[in-house]
């Protein structure tokens, strides 16, 4: 283990993020961060401090991918409450406190809780971005610059700072004042128009995928943001927003409306432009097959006993099957309807075609692939004990990307973070209690 730990500086941190500033509490001689825990060399950002100003879904999964990759996230919360998801259950975990919603988007950071309204507060927040590399917050666009901690005020007394704002709607424009929520952009952003069944209401995704979108966006503008300050050395304001981000999304559906002049509609688990591709009821639930080629649908009609169908005009091409689509689908909905999904499983097990069955989420976590590949991690947390999240979905064959954090308790990091950071003594820390400017 010795091999891979090393003294971070200013210099060798690495060579494209030259410009990181070597943090006090995360350089020195043992190459120790606020827990205590020595920094692992081969994790792509590390030595770089992140202050998270987010809650609930798209910055928090932003900041997680970061902290994955090894970033210092110092996640700010407010006393008394903090993240709002931190409220959101049943389910709790372990019978403890700890709302599930929370875990699966906050492992790998340091809970500090700081009454940021307050003038002390807002003092610490302006000493904590002197030191960190990238600020990334979601308060409704003017708000912070209202209380004194908006790009420009921060960009005055931190030059080199990366401040990345999301929002439901960008700083411009006659909605930017408006609260952003997954649902809501999802809903303006067209995509609840084109999900859910066939001639059916709209329907939302089964999770926030605009959130979780954005924050990947957010996540790819801050790597390209800090890779863009190692070569002139200062930071800059990022905005990326909810609804941006699902037009952005649309793909292929906003290009036939934007080129084709097509409106989009809701298919249920059909393609508008490949037939077929979507899920068929079975003895026992649902299987999904696409063919996304004629050679595939030849495949796909042998192995299910039917070779004819592919030697029929009214199906011998993709374009002649899109034509003709109710009837193809009526004839495989009684074919696929007459086995199990194990059995069509089985059949289809070296079918050059895509294929799987619909698995509940127990199903999924249980799929023999998922548990091979032991994508599923079990860390110990502070109240809740074991707990299993999902790890990085992203490996690198040099770099780490893994879990070494449980998600944090409320203010579990407070005293480190100030103390280690800011040099704060024991005197001062207890009179900001007292005051009830952090917690």
């Amino acid at each position: 283990m010795q091999s891979t730990m090393f003294r971070v500086s200013r210099n060798s941190l690495f060579s494209l993020t030259k410009s990181f500033t070597c943090r006090s509490a995360i350089c020195g001689a043992h190459s120790i961060n606020v827990s205590g825990r020595e920094i692992d060399a081969e994790q792509p950002l590390t030595g770089v401090r992140i202050l998270d100003l987010t809650r609930i879904v798209a910055g928090p999964y932003c900041t997680m991918l970061l902290a994955d990759l090894g970033a210092e996230v110092i996640k700010i919360e407010r006393p008394g409450g903090g993240d709002e998801a931190r409220k959101w259950g049943p389910p709790w975990v372990n019978n403890s406190k700890e709302s599930c919603y929370f875990l699966p988007v906050n492992r790998n950071k340091h809970s500090v809780c700081i009454d940021i309204k307050s003038k002390a507060g807002k003092e610490i927040i302006c000493d904590l971005a002197k030191e960190a590399d990238v600020l990334i917050e979601n308060y409704v666009p003017g708000k912070l610059s209202g209380m004194g901690l908006g790009y420009e005020d921060l960009k005055a007394i931190a030059p080199k700072l990366i401040y990345c704002s999301i929002s439901g709607y960008g700083s411009e424009g006659p909605y930017k004042n408006m609260p952003g929520y997954d649902v809501i952009a999802a809903s303006r952003g067209g995509l609840l128009h084109i999900t859910g069944p066939e001639n059916g209401e709209p329907s939302k995704v089964g999770v926030a995928m605009t959130d979780l979108a954005t924050g990947l966006y957010a996540h790819g503008a801050i790597m390209a943001a800090l890779l863009h300050r190692s070569k002139d050395g200062k930071g800059q304001k990022i905005d990326v927003n909810l609804l941006s981000t699902q037009l952005a999304c649309l793909i292929n559906v906003g290009s036939n409306y934007l080129n084709g002049h097509r409106e989009g509609k809701r298919w249920g688990t059909a393609h508008e432009s490949i037939v077929p591709y979507q899920s068929f009821k079975t003895k026992d639930g649902y299987y999904t097959v696409g063919t996304g080629s004629d050679l595939q649908f030849i495949d796909f009609c042998k192995m299910i006993g039917r070779p004819e169908l592919c030697e029929m005009q009214a199906y011998k091409t993709n374009k002649d099957r899109v034509v003709n689509r109710e009837s193809l689908i009526d004839i495989l909905k009684d074919v696929l309807g007459t086995r199990t999904n194990k059995e069509w499983e089985n059949i289809f097990q070296r079918s050059s075609f895509p294929n799987g069955p619909v698995n509940s989420i127990g199903q999924a976590f249980d799929d023999p692939h998922v548990r091979s590949i032991g994508l599923v991690k079990e860390v110990d947390h502070p109240t809740a004990g074991k707990i299993k999240l999902v790890g990085p979905a992203v490996k690198y064959s040099k770099s780490n990307n893994e879990i070494k954090m449980p998600p944090p308790v409320l203010g579990q990091h407070t005293n480190e973070v100030l103390k280690k950071v800011l040099k704060f003594n024991d005197a001062k820390l207890k009179k900001l209690r007292e005051l009830r400017v952090i917690q």
